[in-house]
């Protein structure tokens, strides 16, 4: 058993170190150079990686804003648990931009299933978008965040 984790950790580690390359690139403005490193491993599905792209579409950082690329590449991150991108589709919700219309119940389900996940900030965003509902609507985001928390964080 230590064998295969330590297998994974040896795999795991140079993406580790693309995705601060990444980051640091970033930090930099170095935004296409950011992009090029992100790719290969965003189109493998790491999750950080297609938060990553996701902020750079959404921010428009050596790319064209693009809302509905942005939302994209958060959900993938989000249905993964990466809770910086599930505050991200709660926000996309809740203003509704790059999508039909705002969505107050998604919003507040990805807000809440963030909050589970870690992300510090989203406690206030949920408080923010619970505001603007109705306990009814409320009530029915509970029933969403139970279907999605048992898959996502069997344990908490």
């Amino acid at each position: 058993m230590r064998t295969i984790a330590f297998a994974l950790a040896l795999l795991a580690t140079p993406v580790a170190a693309e995705l601060e390359a990444a980051r640091d690139l970033m930090d930099a403005g170095r935004f296409d150079e950011a992009y090029a490193a992100l790719w290969p491993a965003a189109r493998s599905g790491n999750a950080e990686a297609e938060e990553l792209i996701g902020v750079i579409y959404a921010m428009g950082l050596g790319r064209p804003r693009d809302d509905q690329r942005a939302f994209e590449w958060y959900l993938r991150a989000a249905m993964k648990g990466h809770p910086g991108a599930q505050s991200g589709v709660g926000w996309y919700y809740e203003v509704g931009r790059g999508l039909p219309a705002p969505d107050l119940m998604r919003a507040y389900m990805w807000y809440t299933l963030s909050a589970i996940g870690g992300d510090p900030d989203a406690a206030i965003s949920l408080e923010e978008v619970a505001k603007k509902m109705t306990a009814e609507e409320i009530n029915k985001a509970h029933v969403l965040v139970a279907d999605y928390k048992v898959w996502m964080y069997p344990f908490r």
